[in-house]
């Protein structure tokens, strides 16, 4: 299976318009936004566990990135609430699941191989930093080097300019913004090879989004079986 696998080209997607689709496990559904291979796949996807759901225990050959979008996601180490980030480096193994029900934006297969570090961030972990102009407040998540992990709130009506030497890639989490003629909601997923600067307007309402500056995929990224 490919998805968006043309890594040379920008891409928008609003995945808040895409259909749920089965994964193996029962009540767990995905819209996916990268991909490239089957069930063991480089992948980029909103997941959705419906409660009581949960995925087979599984070791992460490729590492795992998440964002937990809303609800609570959990697994044997933990709980993580809407808001909460963790990179899960590969090696490492969990039995992902939700009680309540949950929605969460995972990156699979993505992880330099040389990365070993493991990260859990919660909502009340500020790491703040001082805000790029026109934004109105800057998170970071992770910072090793070879990319750098954020979540930022832009204020109402706002335009900002992201220069963009490696790579860029964004998910919309609250708020909305413009791309162009383009408005994106909650769920929106950009994606922007090197070259191509992000240009963007807050809505009135401002717009909360995480955001990677990294190479779309590292030169070591680790190898799929």
């Amino acid at each position: 299976m490919r998805i968006n696998d043309d890594l040379t080209v920008p891409v928008i997607v609003h995945a808040a318009e895409l259909p749920w689709k089965a994964s193996p496990a029962a009540g767990v559904d995905r819209r996916m936004l990268f991909r490239i291979g089957d069930e063991v796949a480089r992948a980029t996807s909103i997941v959705r566990y419906a409660p009581h759901s949960a995925f087979p225990r599984h070791t992460h050959g490729g590492g795992e990135e998440i964002v937990v979008l809303d609800g609570v996601f959990q697994d044997e180490h933990g709980d993580y609430p809407a808001g909460s980030y963790f990179r899960n480096p590969p090696g490492t193994s969990h039995v992902p699941a939700s009680k309540d029900g949950c929605t969460i934006f995972v990156r699979l297969w993505q992880f330099r191989d040389g990365d070993r570090e493991q990260i859990v961030w919660r909502p009340a972990e500020d790491r703040l930093m001082k805000p790029r102009l026109g934004a109105a407040s800057a998170i970071e998540l992770f910072d090793d080097g070879f990319e750098n992990v954020r979540l930022e709130s832009w204020a109402p009506d706002e335009t900002i300019m992201i220069n963009n030497v490696r790579g860029l890639e964004a998910l919309v989490l609250a708020g909305s913004l413009s791309i162009g003629d383009q408005m994106l909601t909650s769920q929106s997923w950009i994606r922007l090879p090197a070259g191509n600067a992000l240009r963007a307007v807050a809505g009135s309402d401002g717009a909360k989004f995480w955001l990677k500056d990294a190479p779309l995929l590292h030169p070591d990224v680790c190898r799929l079986p």
